[in-house]
């Protein structure tokens, strides 16, 4: 009987590595890690990342917690994010990805929609006490059972663990590993509301494959990674890159300017993944081009209708690729033209990279007959995002599909036949990487009593950026924060006299 490979996973790929090249450079802290959060910076090793790994994943499951159950994780972009969601997949657990401006409201119908057993967080992030905001949500989702964290001055009932690492592996856990089970879930805002979209391994590979091989990101490259990872395509463009070309990964606190010029200068990175009007700002601004060892520049467009109206890219030694980007549903790249020039998009079949002829396919992006912009592929989590309709007293379920309507207005140019966005999903505001139903802002904006108004308003860099009155705005901002709100809720209620100056 012929035996079959079990299907590779994400901890399967960092394996590999280990073995070829346990000595070299795997990760690397941001330099201004002990602002951020408070501990030392780190460097690791391949086999000090396993080393860290293995003691992470023994601990899980000392805790108690099953095979594939959920371990929900707020962490920062540093190294003790990528060694928890490593740790966990060697643990067969599910990683949740909370967004790191999430608060306790948030987090709390987070951790009860996917019943996550555990959670991981750090002592503070930006002086905001994370892991007190963890307790609280913890107490209000009943099935969590471990609240551990990263850090000093942790509350008291939160495992530490720095001194789990610090201690070593007691056992090693040996949990199957299988690329077709569940890796993580990331969260979504949809016309039908909050959506929580869970992907297999092999999702999340085929998703760092389709920028990988259009970016062209060489074997070996040093990567400095500027994006959120609290996102499928924020793991996506940076973990899996990081684990299909086998080189180091830089991790940068998103944002200073000044650190991101060090970090690419001292550690020599071959390729930035960031936002791109980020990255076209710095091009403009001339900082890339102080970068001689910079040879790729992976841009991650959250407004992906913003991608045609876009400056040329001008930085000549160094490539662009836009990574088009559309909530969880999915994502496509398409590397810069000669000129600098977006390249036109045709639907049907993706391949990467799309000038070769024996490319390999990606996706496939499709019109729907209502003007919209469907994806399907390897990627793509058809299940997550079924829809079921009401009728009577029964929700009845839509026949599965094997695509998913992304939302988004599209159209075909009548002269080159190439796809041109035209408008983000229709009562769904962007604020960067946060989405919200406009009808959810103003049940919000009721709270604060009569009069209070809080508003998306469209804006060049993120998409939106959110607006809000009320008869006293610092109390207005007071009360989103004791509702345990998004700080971009309460921050919208600046006085216009404070925002200007």
């Amino acid at each position: 009987m012929i035996q079959t490979a079990a299907p590779p996973t994400l901890d399967g790929l960092f394996r590999r590595l280990l073995a070829r090249q346990p000595d070299a450079l795997a990760l690397a802290d941001p330099p201004d890690k002990p602002r951020v959060t408070g501990q030392p910076q780190q460097r690791l090793t391949f086999a000090q990342a396993d080393r860290a790994i293995a003691a992470l994943a023994a601990h899980f499951v000392e805790a108690g917690l099953p095979a594939n159950s959920v371990i929900a994780v707020q962490l920062p972009n540093t190294v003790e994010f990528v060694l928890t969601v490593l740790a966990a997949h060697r643990a067969g657990l599910v990683v949740a990805l909370l967004p790191q401006l999430w608060r306790q409201a948030e987090m709390t119908v987070a951790l009860n929609r996917t019943g996550a057993r555990a959670v991981v967080t750090v002592s503070r992030i930006d002086g905001v006490s994370h892991a007190d905001l963890a307790m609280n949500a913890a107490v209000e989702a009943f099935s969590i059972r471990h609240v551990c964290g990263f850090g000093d001055d942790l509350p008291e009932g939160m495992a530490c663990l720095d001194d789990v690492i610090a201690n070593g592996p007691a056992a090693a856990p040996t949990a199957t590993q299988d690329g077709r089970r569940a890796a993580i879930i990331s969260f979504d805002v949809t016309a039908e509301g909050f959506r929580a979209v869970p992907r297999t391994h092999l999702h999340l590979i085929a998703g760092g494959l389709a920028i990988f091989l259009e970016s062209g990101v060489p074997q070996g490259a040093t990567i400095v990674s500027a994006f959120a990872p609290s996102s499928s395509a924020g793991l996506t463009s940076s973990l899996v890159i990081w684990l299909l070309s086998g080189g180091a990964l830089i991790l940068h606190h998103p944002f200073d300017a000044g650190v991101l010029e060090q970090q690419i200068g001292e550690q020599g990175c071959n390729v930035l993944v960031a936002p791109a009007t980020l990255a076209l700002r710095l091009a403009e601004a001339g900082m890339l081009s102080r970068m001689p060892a910079l040879r790729r520049v992976i841009g991650l467009w959250r407004a992906p209708e913003q991608v045609a109206s876009s400056p040329p890219w001008s930085t000549g030694q160094a490539t662009l690729t836009d990574v088009y980007l559309f909530g969880e549903a999915g994502l496509f790249g398409a590397c810069r033209a000669d000129d600098g020039a977006p390249n036109p998009v045709l639907p049907g079949p993706q391949r990467a990279p799309r000038d070769a002829e024996d490319a390999s396919i990606t996706g496939e992006i499709l019109l729907t007959p209502k003007g919209t912009l469907a994806l399907r592929g390897p990627m793509i989590p058809v299940a997550a995002y079924a829809t079921a309709t009401p009728s009577g007293n029964f929700l009845i379920a839509q026949p599965l599909l094997d695509h998913v309507d992304t939302g988004y207005a599209a159209r075909l140019d009548r002269t080159t036949g190439a796809l041109c966005i035209t408008a983000p999903p229709s009562g769904i505001m962007a604020v960067g990487g946060y989405r919200f139903l406009a009808h959810d802002l103003q049940e919000w904006a009721k709270r604060l009593g009569q009069g209070a108004l809080l508003t998306a308003l469209p804006d060049r860099l993120s998409g939106h950026r959110l607006a809000g009155r009320a008869q006293d705005n610092a109390r207005a901002r007071e009360a989103f924060l004791e509702l345990g709100l998004n700080p971009l809720m309460s921050e919208a209620f600046r006085d216009s006299r404070a925002a200007s100056g």
